[in-house]
């Protein structure tokens, strides 16, 4: 079955050549495209698509907003989001992560990254691009917040193992393979990683290992 995508961007010439890329998989569809935070929201609900691909800049409601209303913490049937953006850096990239976004890619990550991303998405994983992984959440992490939260039960050394190379924008296979382990194993410790952590993705996991200066 196809993965069937909205994308939402305010610039066409991107929303066509999003849709171009994403057509040309054999197993994406694109069902909808809007020009604003706005009718993302309103097409999502309509359409019930399986991923969203927002952008962060947007008139009327921004990719962050439309993140939130879409897949925050309070919604009870979030709809995964993958949001991009010209910086590695926006300001808005962090809100929309907390928002409850599934993954950050930079426009120009290029076809490969942006299935990467659609397909983890779709399948309840989350990807950052691995490019601006590091610089993007330690810039956040450098930042003045609240304290982070502490686990319910203490990390097992696996577990700091696996959280660290989550941090660091290693997938499943890629961390299976540096510590000699299966990638179901790598999945249970993640499972047992959101529990502990109260995360409910592998991005909010890498935002409290920076935070926590895990990394």
């Amino acid at each position: 079955m196809s993965i069937k995508v909205l994308i939402a961007d305010d610039q066409p010439i991107v929303r066509s050549g999003l849709t171009m890329l994403l057509e040309a998989q054999p197993d994406i569809e694109v069902i909808g495209a809007a020009a604003d935070g706005r009718e993302a929201v309103h097409l999502a609900r309509q359409l019930r698509p399986d991923v969203g691909l927002f952008d962060i800049r947007m008139p009327l409601m921004d990719g962050v907003e439309a993140t939130r209303q879409l897949a925050g913490p309070d919604v009870a049937d979030p709809l995964p989001i993958v949001v991009i953006t010209t910086f590695d850096l926006d300001e808005y990239v962090h809100g929309a992560l907390k928002a409850g976004a599934r993954g950050f890619l930079l426009k120009d990550a290029g076809p490969a990254l942006l299935t990467q991303a659609i397909h983890a998405a779709a399948n309840g994983d989350a990807l950052i691009d691995p490019s601006v992984t590091v610089r993007l959440l330690a810039e956040f992490a450098n930042t003045p917040a609240s304290q982070p939260q502490q686990p319910i039960e203490a990390l097992t050394a696996r577990e700091e193992d696996v959280l660290v190379l989550v941090a660091r924008g290693r997938t499943n296979a890629e961390i299976a393979s540096e510590l000699y382990i299966t990638t179901s194993t790598v999945k249970a410790h993640l499972a047992s990683l959101m529990r502990k952590l109260g995360a409910r993705n592998r991005v909010e996991v890498a935002m409290w290992a920076y935070e926590t200066r895990r990394v």
